[in-house]
């Protein structure tokens, strides 16, 4: 018995791989013979160990006792620490791109996921540097940068009256202890 369980990356393009991921998987089902019980399809970071498709896939997994395929290991997860643990919770899965993984291979892969998911951070990282010293605005579109500056001059226009008032509120104290002949707070 086999549970299905794909996790496209969260890129446009990593979307589009749905299908191929499908086909990957559909193969590998193929050669057992074995049959589909459910399919779970979640956009989610490879890097996040809290997600509802997955939590969902393993609880069937562990109802059913059936085995999570998946079309790639990094599909599944990008951090050793959860793979690992996956690995020992008794829950049986596979990777059709890795069908005779065992248990030091799945550990490798978990450690070079890893790996990947930090350089892929880090060259992010670089890109939006660099982007920011070539003078790129990032993030937001023109209609939210415009939103953005109405808000902050509406905020200005707040903090002033409020000033104002608060001036005015405390303007007769102050009268009333310059009266008293009182010019200077020491």
């Amino acid at each position: 018995m086999f549970h299905i369980c794909r996790f496209p990356p969260t890129s446009r393009a990593g979307r589009l791989g749905i299908e191929a991921q499908r086909a990957a998987v559909s193969s590998y089902l193929a050669g057992f013979g074995a049959a589909t019980l459910a399919e779970f399809v979640e956009v989610e970071s490879g890097k996040l160990n809290d997600r509802p498709e997955l939590a969902r896939a393993l609880a069937e997994c562990r109802v059913r006792k059936a085995t999570l395929v998946i079309a790639k290991i990094d599909r599944l997860a990008r951090d050793a620490h959860f793979l690992l643990g996956l690995q020992r919770s008794g829950i049986a899965f596979t990777a059709a791109d890795m069908p005779n993984a065992n248990r030091l291979t799945v550990g490798i892969m978990a450690m070079v996921a890893e790996e990947e998911r930090r350089a892929i951070s880090e060259r992010t990282k670089a890109a939006l540097a660099a982007a920011r010293a070539r003078g790129v605005k990032l993030g937001g579109r023109v209609e939210n940068l415009k939103n953005a500056e109405l808000g902050r001059q509406k905020a200005a226009e707040a903090r002033h009256t409020k000033a104002a008032s608060r001036t005015a509120d405390l303007l007769p104290v102050v009268d009333a202890i310059r009266a008293d002949g009182i010019t200077s707070a020491l």
